[in-house]
């Protein structure tokens, strides 16, 4: 017997469904988030099993997210749970009507009844161990303080590109801890000029600077240039806003350090972690990375291809006619391809193979993103080999095959 479960969820509550092989309803209901929903939900599935035995049961489950305490319980209760991508299910929501109407409990409905006909073109959710959950936990906090990190960077710039330019000509590392030192005791180009060499000289120091003495006087010097200016009110709204954001930015540079301790820890302690280590480009927290976003279940990735794919650095092929156009994937994980794009621009440097193969691509007229994305690409490849058999990386073995083909 086989039992299809759509679940539309929300922040408060799941609106739920459940259908027969048949596309019959067999139940609906809105359940509340948590322990009490998730109770409801067996009893709804157990009222329609009845006295049948498990292992003559499977109940399949299509749901818009891969992760959460609901997810994971569905994981534990033994569903087969479907991780529906939502562009997917938009799609098949205008395949069953073009009218435009849409509610929770129709999207219940449309998602059981995507996971009864079309769950062999479906994902299941990972099988990841908690170590690798945890990784992934770390790994994409400590990415998104560094993404606010640069977001609020900017807002520090166009702030002062606005009243007090001498400082972008003074301050080349805006998210320095130097910088922001010197900015919130002095956010106004007033106070700024008054700094002496010493008080300069002294926040240097602390940031462990070379040179210190000559890029005191530089500062200075900067500082003190006349420039165009704003009034006084002006100038204070300015200084407040400047001081709030180098609190913002210290404190975020203080949890980036903080958190790149806990991925280090957190990935040292994988049993993959001396694999992906062996890896030309990759490092304790590029490795995190790449771990975090392909997992660690054994079965996800059925070959390299798979695995490439869903790095989104292999290209899609689209034909039509007589037309065909060979095109980087525009739908990826943003997360794992930052990362293996970082490993690649860094393998052409350490690795023979890799610069071999970067040439040979640049040599077929391919810009730099694209030599530098198939180069990621034949990596993810090596990647999937090592920890397949589990074995690491040897530079000769990756690149054989590309050394056969010159010859």
């Amino acid at each position: 017997m086989r039992l299809f479960v759509g679940d539309d969820w929300a922040e408060a509550h799941h609106d739920v469904e459940v259908m027969d092989a048949s596309g019959r309803r067999l139940a609906k209901a809105r359940l509340p988030e948590g322990v009490a929903g998730m109770a409801r939900l067996h009893a709804m599935i157990a009222e329609q099993v009845g006295d049948l035995a498990e292992e003559d049961v499977e109940v399949v489950v299509g749901i818009e997210t891969d992760r959460g305490p609901w997810v994971r319980a569905l994981v534990a209760a033994g569903y087969t749970v479907l991780a529906v991508n939502p562009l997917q299910a938009a799609r098949y929501r205008e395949r069953l009507g073009v009218s435009g109407a849409k509610s929770d409990a129709a999207d219940a409905h449309m998602l059981a009844d995507m996971v009864r006909t079309d769950s062999h073109q479906l994902r299941p959710i990972a099988g990841d161990s908690d170590q690798a959950e945890a990784v992934k936990v770390v790994t994409r906090m400590h990415k998104t303080l560094i993404w606010e990190r640069v977001r609020q960077t900017q807002r520090l710039r166009h702030a002062l590109r606005d009243y007090f330019p001498a400082a972008l000509t003074a301050f080349g590392d805006l998210d320095a801890p130097d910088t922001l030192e010197l900015l919130a005791k002095a956010p106004d180009p007033a106070s700024a000029a008054k700094l002496t060499i010493g008080q300069i000289s002294a926040v240097l120091k602390r940031a462990r600077r070379h040179n210190v003495a000559d890029k005191a006087v530089q500062i200075q010097a900067a500082l003190r240039t006349r420039h165009l200016g704003q009034p006084p009110a002006l100038t204070a709204a300015y200084a407040a806003s400047i001081r709030a954001l180098t609190a913002v930015l210290l404190t975020l540079n203080e949890q980036i350090t903080a958190m790149r301790k806990e991925v280090e820890a957190h990935f040292g302690r994988h049993p993959a972690a001396e694999i992906i280590l062996s890896q030309p480009g990759l490092g304790a927290i590029l490795g995190a990375r790449v771990l975090a976003e392909f997992g660690d279940d054994p079965n996800r990735y059925a070959c390299a291809k798979a695995r490439k794919n869903y790095a989104g650095t292999s290209p899609i092929t689209r034909a039509s006619g007589k037309k065909k156009v060979v095109i980087a994937r525009f739908v990826h994980n943003d997360r794992l391809i930052d990362a293996l794009i970082a490993q690649a621009s860094t393998a052409i440097s350490v690795s023979p193979g890799a610069r071999a193969y970067y040439d040979k691509q640049r040599a077929r007229d391919a810009d730099y993103n694209a030599a530098l994305r198939q180069v990621a690409n034949r990596l993810v490849g090596i990647l999937h080999g090592c920890l397949k058999t589990g074995t690491l990386y040897d530079e000769v073995t990756a690149w054989s095959h590309q050394a056969e083909l010159a010859a």
